[in-house]
């Protein structure tokens, strides 16, 4: 049921991170992997194929206004089908909202929602025409509360669970399921920052139930599980990884 043996998932921003936790939970499930960005891809390349799977890497620029749509030519012009999409990439912004420049808001805007829309539309016809597929977008706990000092990435998480409701009202019923996976507090280079403010870190650890930030390998389970037919019935869902903190 959670076999993705003979499956093609297409993940972008697989370099480091949440990206690469999440390529290789799909491979070790037997997925084939295209994995998708702008930074150098050989780390996440050599430990999914030790793991005996294959991984084939593509640049893309998703902060180009026609990134998501040369990187689906791309894609299809070496895969007849994609059976599973992963939007992970993303950006994120800090600043107080008065200091907040419109530069800063449509450069977080293009990565974090239009891309996600776009990619999501170009692959997600090709799912619809082949009757199956699974879309995972990724939200945040910013999908649900509003941060502080990043009003853009807070916007755009918003606006991706919408997006998510939205694509898995219409085409569910065409086979093709959209949900989202909602990561708590990750150790990652886009939390860096927080990480580094003492105080801020304390705070936040001392709210999460688990008592631990998460880490990439988190996300394995959880995007194995909306990716196969373990959840079939599952539709429009943002999954909560977040060691509790939505319950906090």
């Amino acid at each position: 049921m959670f076999s993705l043996n003979g499956k093609t998932a297409l993940v972008t921003g697989t370099s480091r991170g949440l990206g690469q936790g999440m390529a290789m939970g799909l491979a070790e499930a037997g997925a084939t992997i295209i994995g998708a960005g702008v930074s150098d891809m050989s780390e996440t390349k050599a430990a999914i194929e030790q793991c005996g799977s294959t991984f084939i890497g593509l640049e893309a620029d998703l902060a180009a206004a026609k990134g998501a749509e040369n990187l689906a030519e791309q894609v299809f012009d070496l895969f007849e089908s994609v059976d599973i999409l992963v939007n992970n990439a993303g950006t994120i912004k800090r600043a107080e909202a008065e200091a907040f420049t419109d530069e800063m808001w449509r450069s977080v805007m293009q990565i974090n929602l239009d891309s996600v829309f776009s990619l999501s539309r170009e692959v997600g016809k090709r799912m619809v025409e082949q009757g199956q597929g699974s879309i995972i977008t990724i939200a945040s706990m910013l999908s649900f509360q509003g941060g502080l000092r990043v009003p853009a990435y807070a916007a755009s998480k918003h606006a991706v669970a919408g997006l998510t409701k939205s694509l898995a009202n219409e085409w569910g019923k065409k086979g093709v399921r959209v949900n989202a996976i909602a990561p708590g507090y990750m150790v990652t280079s886009n939390t860096e920052a927080v990480r580094n403010d003492e105080q801020r870190y304390e705070s936040i650890s001392s709210r999460i139930p688990m008592g631990r930030w998460g880490q990439p390998a988190d996300l394995k389970g959880p995007v194995v599980f909306l990716a196969s037919d373990a959840s079939s019935y599952v539709n429009g869902h943002i999954l909560a990884v977040d060691g509790g903190w939505l319950s906090s």
